[in-house]
């Protein structure tokens, strides 16, 4: 079915001309699927791409996400496989369910022909072993089943490939003794929650903080009681907030139904823009240097919260030293909390002087939290990076001056 909103909250199901009177877009039977806005297509009907698993995958391609014509029949998979856009590579990546002997992983697969992804030998040839849960996945202490990759969405996200990980932690079928037993006879489905990492290659990742980013919830009856899993792609850059539609289910506690993967709902989470970490200093004032930079921009920008604190931020040289006059001491102190803000020097205009050199920034903070920095050309602050499934300001995949067409 085919829905639209203006806010992303409230949805409207218009009634079109496919199956007249009603939203349907495609009668199939299908197990799962992903949809994908084509940034640049090869030809303007395929603007909207389309993969569906029903045994293989079945690939399809629209001009507007309504009228749908199948392409061909893709490579055999197995379920809850699905496909992105890397934008760094500029090529197409399907993320394919497999088994190995860390149970449920991803096999990987680019192109630069999104529908070249057929059942042929030379497919199968370049299909290689990607990633799986591991040791670092804690599992749950009423099921104790090992951890699981159950799926691998991902997008990219200013500077790197942002992935979410739906880790299966168990299911409580076939349970026959203890909690998980009352659980099974309560009705609670699979234990699927979703988890972040981050790639700047797009096939190696990096996970360093495991705990669920968008949890199951333990209250029976909630939307989220099982099976959370993630949508593509990833999340929406709404003003100041990440915004990540995110699929839950209730089990047999969703009235009148007496299946465990039954009461499947939509959820909505929010995320302060570029939100998935910080670095954090109170009253003693803290430090963080980075490695060695080069940029081609001029105009520094961080996203800071520090409402009773500030930062202030030293450009050094390589070999660490200050450059004059982009000292700590130079530095116009930034306060107040904002996901874009200025940073400036007395005596500078911008920072041209030290444009395409490697240089270091040293950011001073108390009582304050540093979300990010980046240098960019715009004044305004555009990053010039990638946004994910963009959003209302935006008319392309990269966050560029308003106006601007990219």
């Amino acid at each position: 079915g085919y829905a639209t909103s203006k806010d992303g909250l409230r949805w409207v199901k218009p009634k079109l001309d496919v199956e007249p009177g009603t939203n349907i877009v495609l009668r199939t039977s299908r197990d799962s699927g992903t949809v994908w806005i084509d940034p640049s297509p090869r030809d303007p009907g395929e603007r909207f791409k389309m993969a569906l698993y029903k045994g293989n995958f079945a690939l399809y391609r629209s001009p507007d996400g309504i009228h749908w014509t199948k392409a061909g029949d893709g490579a055999k998979t197995g379920d809850r496989s699905t496909f992105f856009y890397n934008p760094f590579l500029e090529r197409w990546v399907f993320s394919i369910r497999s088994g190995s002997r860390l149970g449920r992983s991803r096999h990987y697969w680019e192109t630069s022909d999104f529908f070249a992804f057929a059942d042929t030998p030379e497919v199968k040839k370049q299909t290689v072993v990607w990633v799986a849960s591991d040791s670092a996945d804690p599992p749950r202490d009423d099921l104790k089943a090992k951890p699981q990759l159950y799926n691998l969405d991902c997008a990219g996200y200013e500077s790197v490939l942002l992935g979410l990980f739906a880790i299966w932690r168990g299911d409580y079928r076939g349970a026959s003794t203890g909690k998980a037993k009352e659980l099974l006879d309560l009705g609670r489905p699979k234990q699927n929650s979703v988890c972040v990492g981050f790639s700047r290659d797009g096939f190696h990742w990096d996970r360093p903080d495991r705990r669920p980013f968008m949890p199951t919830s333990e209250k029976m009856g909630d939307w989220n009681w099982g099976n959370v899993q993630s949508t593509v792609p990833c999340c929406l850059v709404m003003g100041d907030e990440l915004w990540f539609y995110v699929s839950g289910r209730a089990g047999k506690s969703f009235p009148n139904t007496q299946h465990l993967d039954s009461g499947a709902s939509t959820g909505l989470a929010k995320l302060r823009r570029d939100g998935f970490a910080s670095m954090d200093a109170g009253a003693e004032p803290g430090t963080l240097t980075t490695r060695p930079v080069r940029f081609n921009g001029k105009h520094l920008f961080v996203n800071l919260d520090a409402p009773e604190g500030e930062l202030r931020v030293a450009v050094l040289d390589a070999e660490g030293r200050p450059i004059a006059p982009f000292d700590r001491e130079h530095c116009r102190p930034v306060r107040g909390n904002s996901t874009r803000q200025a940073v400036t020097w007395d005596g500078a205009k911008d920072l041209s002087a030290v444009a395409g050199k490697p240089v270091r920034f040293r950011f001073h903070l108390t009582r304050s939290s540093l979300y990010a920095f980046w240098v960019t050309p715009d004044p305004a602050g555009a990053s010039y990076g990638y946004v994910a499934g963009g959003g209302p300001a935006f008319r392309g995949p990269i966050d560029v001056p308003s106006g601007t067409a990219r």
